[in-house]
């Protein structure tokens, strides 16, 4: 798989996603749906808390992307979802950091929305990997 960055501008670099992405050569696409912090057993965690949520979201995406013997490094989208951008801002940090540590910048939209489907949620990640 060949993956090739493009950006007309180059400020969202800066902030750790790309404008847009080619991807030739890919053999496999997984698409990811909305991690939120819920626990293995299906419970939500960390109630009002956000980094600890966007924390949980980021591993929960990482599990399935395990679970399709894939990593962070495989995404090339990411749809953020928040029920409150301006609280999410201070600890975005968490997730772009993940994101760096593993190389990836994938094109990514965040969304603020009125509620997740569980109630208490603040946070949800939807992605696509291409391996």
């Amino acid at each position: 798989m060949e993956r090739t960055a493009v950006n007309p501008v180059t400020w969202s670099q800066e902030m750790g996603f790309n404008q847009g992405e080619v991807v030739s050569g890919e053999t496999r696409t997984l698409y990811i749906s909305g991690q939120t912090a819920m626990s293995a057993a299906g419970r939500p965690e960390h109630d009002g808390d956000m980094a600890a949520q966007l924390a949980l979201a980021v591993d929960n995406l990482e599990a399935v992307l395990t679970g399709a013997e894939m990593s962070l490094s495989n995404l090339v989208r990411l749809n953020v979802y928040t029920t409150d951008v301006d609280a999410l801002f201070p600890h975005y940090g968490v997730l772009a950091g993940r994101l760096g540590a593993a190389g990836a910048a994938p094109t990514t939209t965040m969304l603020e929305v009125t509620r997740l489907a569980i109630p208490g949620q603040l946070i949800e990640l939807e992605g696509t990997a291409v391996a």
